[in-house]
């Protein structure tokens, strides 16, 4: 039986899904570094263990249905892993990404066929998942290292991960507490917190944690994956609609909501180039499987979730929205489909 995915007409790609997979993850490094560099070697570990675990499910499945072992080469797994690792707390316990990893194959992936058969965007479906049972761990990223007092090295990170607690007896909540005496030390997570107690814009602004455009170590994270996106664009290995209108619209929302209210509400730079909004708009956002298809349903799509990540970020209960934004936004992707499918030569509207 066949299965139309998109409307004709149909071009045929150039590039191997091997090919394209393998370009795709080579766009992150740049991403990866700066965490690296600015959170120290955590984010490696948990790469490392999400890496492994994906594998290990996806071989298992592909067992269990009878199928090649050959599939694994198409890298789709590895760049899935690499997606959690990145959003996982460098010292986050090891059991989390492997929980994380393991239902984003098994359940979101491979329960409905594999790579382009799944409706959600796998590693968004992990995070969500983690995020809603294991809400503090997920929430609790350490400062960056210049404003930690005790910064952990390999050994330690590697401790505090597999036994939860560092080579001296710090647990990572007592690393946070001696860096900056809370336990939310991103930008958004302090913003969300100190507009809850009241505080203006201006006076959480004058936290550790900011400094330059949006942050000390997380905008040169995004500047980084925005780097990748470029690259990305530049290859022709995703379409640029999706991420410019997911980020124009972002863009504008938040500039209208900070000139309307700007003691309550978080500036553009800040919306920009703070949590995971770079990779979001470049590496997540743009999932061929899980996004719209048409052009124009590309463009309705990208500006849906820019406003669902508004909305989520200035009204709901968690500071970033990327993975929720993107979820809300896959529901609809049939429907924004079918309306802006372009008409057939000679067929009537």
């Amino acid at each position: 039986m066949a299965f139309t995915i998109s409307s004709s007409p149909h071009d045929h790609a150039p590039l191997s899904t091997p090919v394209l997979m393998r370009r795709v993850c080579y766009c992150l490094l740049p991403g990866i570094a700066m965490q690296w560099w600015f959170f120290g070697w955590g984010s490696l570990v948990q790469i490392a263990l999400a890496v492994l675990t994906a594998y290990a499910a996806e071989g298992l499945v592909l067992k269990l249905r009878h199928r090649s072992l050959t599939v694994l080469q198409d890298n789709s797994a590895l760049l899935t892993a690499l997606l959690i690792g990145v959003a996982m707390p460098p010292l986050a316990p090891w059991w989390m990404v492997v929980i994380g990893t393991t239902f984003a194959i098994i359940i979101a992936k491979q329960l409905y066929g594999g790579l382009g058969q799944n409706i959600f965007n796998p590693a968004m479906v992990a995070y969500v998942l983690l995020l809603v049972s294991f809400p503090l761990h997920m929430t609790s990223w350490l400062p960056p290292l210049e404003l930690q007092q005790y910064p952990p090295g390999l050994a330690d990170s590697l401790s505090a991960i597999f036994t939860g607690y560092t080579l001296d007896g710090f647990s990572p909540h007592q690393l946070r507490e001696l860096s900056d005496g809370t336990t939310m030390a991103t930008p958004l997570d302090t913003l969300k917190t100190g507009f809850t107690q009241g505080l203006t814009a201006s006076e959480v602004l004058n936290e550790p944690v900011f400094g330059g455009l949006a942050g000390i170590g997380w905008q040169w994270v995004n500047l980084a994956y925005l780097a990748g996106g470029i690259a990305l664009l530049r290859l022709r290995l995703i379409n640029w609609a999706i991420p410019v209108s997911l980020l124009t619209s972002l863009a504008v929302l938040s500039f209208l909501g900070f000139m309307i209210s700007p003691d309550n509400t978080a500036g553009p730079l800040i919306q920009l180039f703070s949590g995971a909004t770079m990779i979001g708009a470049f590496f997540i956002a743009t999932d061929p499987v899980s996004a719209s298809t048409t052009f124009r349903g590309r463009l309705i799509y990208g500006a849906l979730i820019g406003l669902l990540i508004y909305l989520i970020r200035t009204f709901g209960g968690y500071p970033d929205a990327i993975a929720f934004a993107v979820l809300l936004a896959n529901l609809t992707v049939p429907m924004i489909d079918s309306l802006t499918k372009p008409a057939t030569y000679g067929e009537r509207r």
